[in-house]
């Protein structure tokens, strides 16, 4: 290995050594070694600064595969990514996902550095609502809870009284002695919820870009040719969705439910970058294509992470208002008392 002040070069040992890593792994997607090798000086100069400058690597599910196998420390839902950084001795994080998950880690880790690879990864939930939506809600309806679920931003987290998870928002909304539970922002998860509880829930109508594409006809007719198969849908789809799966939860209880089950077929309704992940961590089972791509979660890449790493510019990094922090904070604090 070589390196100048802007350009690291590698040996063909050290190239054909990271090739057959990432081909490892990457082969149960169909890659090749001639793909695998297109990436492998990346790959290699990220890892190493990252031990360079003491950072770590977060990556959300549906991360691209060169991401998830190729450069991450940790792989998985947003709050459980966070949580996990916090407990590092890192003192940069890079969030592979999408901004509120990233104001999630600096959060819960102040005094780290935060970077986003790719500033502009939004998330049309967190787009669908502001922290003027839910000062109006609490006007409108001064006796119920709001309880936000987690793909918000921190704005609106700090007009909260608890944020959730799409594994724990049943159990948060039956354990508030709120009979109405204000319930943000996502429209289907909350119709979901409703038929769960029996408590009023008040919805808004906010939709995630890839869930509301799904289709209970769709997954029919997916049924009929692969009849042994497993669904499992995100909470995020309709309740039509919802209704006919097999499993209806996060991308974290569907991979435990692959995990654990004895069946060999399995519909991964949700975003692709979980299909790809478990793909690679289950290959003696079949997953049948039956995802969706996100447009925000895949700006992220190899070249902007690397520029995070190396040369970071001004609107990578995650800063939040030390005000909105703390109540924000507030309001995820509460959902732990209810784990």
């Amino acid at each position: 290995m070589n390196s100048t002040s802007n350009q690291i070069h590698f040996s063909k040992e050290e190239l054909d050594a990271e090739t057959n890593r990432l081909f490892a792994s990457l082969s149960h997607l169909g890659w090749t070694k001639e793909i695998c090798q297109t990436y492998a000086s990346l790959t290699l100069e990220i890892n190493l600064l990252k031990k360079e400058k003491n950072a770590i690597i977060l990556a959300h599910n549906y991360q691209l595969p060169e991401i998830i196998f190729g450069v991450s420390d940790f792989v998985g839902d947003s709050y459980q990514l966070s949580k996990q950084a916090a407990q590092t001795s890192a003192e940069t994080i890079i969030f592979s996902g999408v901004r509120f998950m990233a104001e999630t880690a600096k959060m819960l880790s102040p005094k780290k550095k935060v970077l986003m690879p790719s500033p502009d990864a939004g998330c049309s939930l967190a787009e669908s609502i502001s922290a003027q939506d839910v000062i109006n809600l609490r006007k409108q309806h001064p006796d119920a809870a709001v309880v936000t679920y987690i793909n918000t931003y921190a704005e609106v987290k700090a007009e909260s009284d608890v944020i959730c998870t799409s594994n724990n928002a049943l159990k948060i909304i039956e354990s508030l002695p709120n009979e109405k539970i204000i319930f943000l922002p996502d429209k289907y998860m909350a119709q979901n919820l409703a038929k769960l509880t029996k408590k009023q829930i008040i919805g808004w109508e906010g939709l995630c870009v890839v869930h509301e594409e799904f289709s209970p006809q769709k997954l029919e007719a997916y049924r009929r040719f692969y009849p042994e198969a497993k669904i499992l849908v995100h909470t995020e789809c309709s309740p039509a969705v919802v209704a006919i799966a097999d499993l209806a939860g996060g991308t974290g209880e569907m991979q435990k439910y692959v995990s654990n089950s004895s069946a060999n077929q399995f519909m991964i309704v949700t975003e692709c970058g979980l299909s790809d992940k478990l793909k690679v961590e289950f290959p003696k089972k079949k997953f049948i294509p039956s995802c969706g791509l996100c447009p925000h979660m895949k700006r992220n890449d190899l070249r902007n992470i690397l520029k995070a790493l190396k040369n970071p510019s001004s609107d990578q990094f995650v800063e939040i208002s030390a005000d909105v922090a703390r109540r924000a904070q507030k309001a995820l604090d509460k959902m732990l008392e209810f784990a």
